[in-house]
């Protein structure tokens, strides 16, 4: 009997045991026994602040070793990726030292707190010359991969509009603090900025890799809760990032965007969709029902005519080849497994698995046009590298 080839390990150093961390954790275990994989996934280490938090996360895990300093885990030589699920006033510094170091760099979303740093970030891996990726997980959500797939073959032909919105209630209450562990996404020196970076960065994204490039945007934003207690210090001090943005868009396409994020939306928890409407043809995805693609097709039958519900989970379909028969679903996390599968086979066949950095500070240039005119209410171009 032929034995099959060995597979190349591929060791990976995890920094973050939050949320993202666990996602990431479940996406290296679980892709080898779905997908036909050139590289064999090794957990070797895993870094938290706490010593105590990086053993247990070790022992869920499976990870060989626990570190609390991301600086010693960079430098250790068995040790082939980094991946940062780490707040994000330490993306920048985590990433060029790793890249620098000669790592490979996985970064959790957004790419950095600004443009500026996102731009020191690309820089950095383009010079050291090492695979590198932005875990914008939805673009590997099947039915928004089907949509990909439905937009290029030009089923929708010529597009008019793109609407997006990504809604939250979890801060609602002028009680919750900002700063520290788990709320330092109300802490600007700590997240950049509030529901841009963090919510609509995902819009944008997708909106980028669906309908291309955008040209110029104008927003409003709020901060409705002024002043928080601050966890680490101890005082009231002023909020400064963004509780709520909406924004209009215009794409290089010639068609018009408008987005929308909240974390004011009191009922809704995660509520993010979108809405495509071309010559031909529309579609929408609700992450509520996330295996699911709406398809209105203008060319049918007027007398039957009308919206249907795609059930993405058929073999022909993104990904459903992997998973189990058609009609069973699959869930969010199987995103994270999706976009880790695409980073191996990228290594092995030499192609790199979108997005990259470069492609993520496109959307931290969109954000930063955002925010800038949030502040003075005109129209700003997009800038790029």
């Amino acid at each position: 009997m032929t034995q099959p080839t060995p597979k190349k390990p591929l060791r990976i150093g995890l920094i973050g045991a939050g949320f993202m961390g666990r996602a990431h954790a479940n996406a290296y275990r679980r892709a080898p026994n779905f997908f036909d994989l050139p590289y064999e996934p090794v957990l070797k280490a895993i870094c938290a602040r706490s010593e105590g938090t990086a053993a247990a996360f070790a022992r869920q895990w499976g990870f060989e070793s626990a570190e609390t300093d991301w600086r010693r885990m960079i430098e250790r030589d068995d040790i082939d990726v980094i991946d940062i699920c780490t707040p994000n006033d330490s993306h920048r510094d985590i990433a060029i030292a790793a890249a620098e170091a000669g790592k490979m760099v996985l970064c959790e979303k957004p790419l950095a707190r600004t443009a500026a740093e996102g731009a020191e970030m690309v820089a950095a891996v383009e010079k050291a010359g090492v695979a590198n990726m932005v875990w914008y997980n939805y673009r590997r959500v099947p039915a928004v991969t089907l949509a990909k797939q439905l937009i290029d073959s030009g089923r929708l032909g010529r597009i008019y509009h793109y609407r997006a919105q990504f809604l939250q209630d979890w801060t609602i209450s002028s009680e919750l603090p900002q700063g520290g562990a788990g709320l330092w996404r109300l802490d600007a020196a700590a997240a950049g900025s509030g529901v841009t970076g963090d919510l609509l960065a995902h819009c944008i994204d997708t909106a980028l890799w669906l309908n291309g490039s955008v040209k110029k945007v104008t927003a409003m934003t709020e901060t409705f809760v002024k002043e928080r207690m601050h966890q680490i210090t101890g005082k009231v001090e002023p909020v400064k990032i963004d509780d709520a943005c909406a924004f209009l868009a215009r794409f290089e396409n010639g068609s018009l965007g408008t987005f929308e994020s909240t974390r004011y939306a009191r009922g809704h928890k995660a509520l993010y969709t979108f809405e495509i409407n071309g010559e031909k043809a529309s579609i929408k995805w609700d992450l509520h029902d996330l295996h699911r693609l709406g398809y209105f097709d203008h060319g049918d039958d007027s007398l039957t005519r009308g919206w249907r519900s795609v059930h993405v989970t058929d073999h022909d379909m993104p990904y459903m080849d992997k998973w189990w028969v058609p009609g069973l679903q699959i869930g969010y996390e199987h995103s994270f497994v999706h976009q880790f599968a695409d980073f191996l086979i990228g290594l092995g066949s030499g192609e790199s698995a979108a997005p990259t950095f470069r492609d993520a500070q496109e959307t931290q240039e969109v954000c930063e046009a955002v925010l800038a005119s949030g502040a003075d209410g005109q129209w700003h171009d997009v800038e790029g590298l």
